[in-house]
This record gives structure tokens, C-alpha cells and sequence, in this order.
């Protein structure tokens, strides 16, 4: 086990296999020293356990923890691409995606659910840029979706 698994088993989290992929796509390609992966949604155990809306039918808190969820399923499609999550040099960029209601507008509080796991896994290396950004729907009526890119060593 890495020494991010070990973290992650700290916080009570076990990696989940990596969630199958809903069409034609892989859920992360590896591309030199940089990984990126498809958008991820809160699936666990193969199933998307809330849907909706944040701001009508989800609460922003709600919401903030499955883009946890989508954060340990991004770990797991990088660890699928390497091997080993101790690879990783640092997060880059993670993009989030939050299904909101028309008057909702707290999308940052929501994809911090993501960033602070990622802080938490992978501290220094997990610093990263970001963007928040609310939606009208994402597959499957799933509240928030999240993609990461990394820097990876070789």
C-alpha cells in the first residue's frame, strides 16, 4: 500500500476500483509526466446513490461530500494509469461540476469537498488550481462531477 493509501485509510477511506466507464471514453490516459481523467461522478460501488439538484433536492453539505466521493474515484482512475499514487508530484488543476438549481451559487463550497480530500491525501502535492462551475444536468442526474489533472514522476 502507498503511503497516499495510507492517508486516505487514516481518514477511514479505502481507493475504490475504478468506477466503469458510462460511454466511449477510458477513465484516465496518461500523456507524459501528466495524468488527466475523465470526469467522475460520486458512484459507489457502482452506483450513484444521490441525485438531483444542489440547492433544491441535495444540500450543499450533501453535495460537498459526494465531491469527495468523486475525489477518491479521480484517485483511483490516476492509480489506475501509474501503479502507485506515491507518483504523483502534485495536483493541477481539478475541474468541478456542480448540477445546481437556478438560484444556487455556492459551487466553491461544494467542489472543496474535492480539493480538501486532496489536500488531506496528498498534502503539499495536492495544492492545486481550480474551477468551480454550476450546471444545468450531468449524467445520470448526479449532483457534482469532478476531473483532475496531475503531475506524475516517471
Amino acid at each position: 500500500m502507498s503511503a497516499v493509501e495510507d492517508k486516505l485509510a487514516g481518514l477511514g477511506l479505502t481507493l475504490p476500483e475504478v468506477v466503469a466507464p458510462l460511454a466511449a471514453y477510458v477513465p484516465s490516459v496518461r500523456s507524459g509526466s501528466y495524468v488527466y481523467t475523465s470526469g467522475q461522478l460520486p458512484m459507489v460501488e457502482g452506483k450513484l446513490g444521490v441525485t438531483g439538484k444542489v440547492g433544491a433536492e441535495v444540500t450543499p453539505e450533501e453535495a460537498k461530500e459526494l465531491a469527495r466521493v468523486c475525489a477518491l474515484n479521480a484517485l483511483a482512475a490516476v492509480k489506475s494509469a501509474i501503479g502507485d499514487l506515491d507518483k504523483v508530484v502534485r495536483v493541477v488543476k481539478v475541474v468541478g461540476f456542480v448540477a445546481s438549481a437556478p438560484d444556487f451559487t455556492g459551487q466553491p463550497g461544494v467542489i472543496n469537498g474535492a480539493s480538501e480530500l486532496l489536500g488531506e491525501a496528498l498534502g503539499e502535492a495536492g495544492v492545486h488550481a481550480r474551477s468551480a462551475v454550476g450546471v444545468a444536468v450531468l449524467p445520470l442526474d448526479a449532483p457534482v462531477e469532478v476531473e483532475i489533472q496531475v503531475e506524475v514522476a516517471d
